[in-house]
């Protein structure tokens, strides 16, 4: 969560289950996870694919680029970046509960030169001309306690994304593929990006659907790609040879 009125922040508890440790906030809604022993790698499947912007990245200078966090859930995606990838990392998370969180129950670490835990609004960054053109990969995971709908999910919204990217940046974004919110989300993106800018997965078993958005659409051979994800898997813990098979171009009507 980064963005709701301040006066109405859920309770932040936790849950473990064998060797899991989940987030909840004041519901029984898993809003992030972590492996107890693994607690830098990335655990759920739909977490896994917001990293599928590396698949049009220059590899050898990921450590050079700058990743930013809408949503700081257990913290998964913001502990990958800075310590796998060795990334500028940047999180912006609304509840301050979430980050105490984080911190004594999901291994993130303090803040240092390379990482930033930012306490404030998504939609008041990404629309704040200071973060414009910096960012090169954005990750927008967005959801209430009841992990019902977006709670930003406006063209404008989107618009403002898409400004906060480098030329080469990309927006990986958490949608549910069978809510019929899907949709709608998926027009306002298109018109914010441009229809040829974007890529979707198929559905993981519990409905997520992470679709991306690429600041300047590019088109890649699929032969480029699987030689992409063999690299992404040889070097960081991350399932990139299985993404190309349930990844593709989104085609609209």
């Amino acid at each position: 969560m980064a963005t709701q009125s301040k006066n109405k922040l859920p309770e932040v508890n936790f849950s473990d289950y064998g060797d899991v440790r989940y987030l909840h906030l004041g519901t029984p809604w898993v809003q992030g996870s972590m492996k107890i022993n693994k607690p830098f790698e990335i655990h759920l499947e739909y977490v896994q694919r917001m990293m599928a912007w590396l698949l049009f990245a220059d590899l050898n200078q990921v450590s050079s680029l700058h990743a930013m966090q809408l949503g700081l859930g257990a913290g998964s995606l913001t502990k990958f970046c800075h310590k796998h990838l060795r990334m500028q990392t940047t999180a912006i998370e609304l509840n301050p509960q979430v980050i105490a969180a984080c911190r004594l129950w999901f291994k993130l670490p303090e803040d240092t030169s390379k990482l930033n835990v930012v306490l404030g609004d998504a939609a008041e960054v990404a629309g704040h001309k200071h973060w414009r053109g910096k960012i090169d990969a954005l990750q927008v995971d967005l959801y209430d306690q009841d992990a019902a709908c977006p709670v930003l999910d406006s063209e404008a919204f989107y618009a403002d994304c898409r400004q906060l990217l480098t030329e080469n940046g990309c927006m990986t974004v958490n949608l549910f593929g069978r809510s019929a919110s899907f949709e709608l989300s998926l027009q306002k993106i298109a018109k914010a990006f441009g229809r040829d800018a974007l890529w979707a997965f198929r559905p993981t078993k519990e409905g997520n659907t992470i679709l991306i958005a690429q600041r300047t659409a590019r088109t890649f051979h699929r032969d480029t790609l699987l030689l992409q994800a063999q690299a992404i898997q040889a070097r960081w813990p991350l399932p990139a040879n299985k993404w190309l098979k349930v990844l593709a171009p989104v085609t609209m009507q």
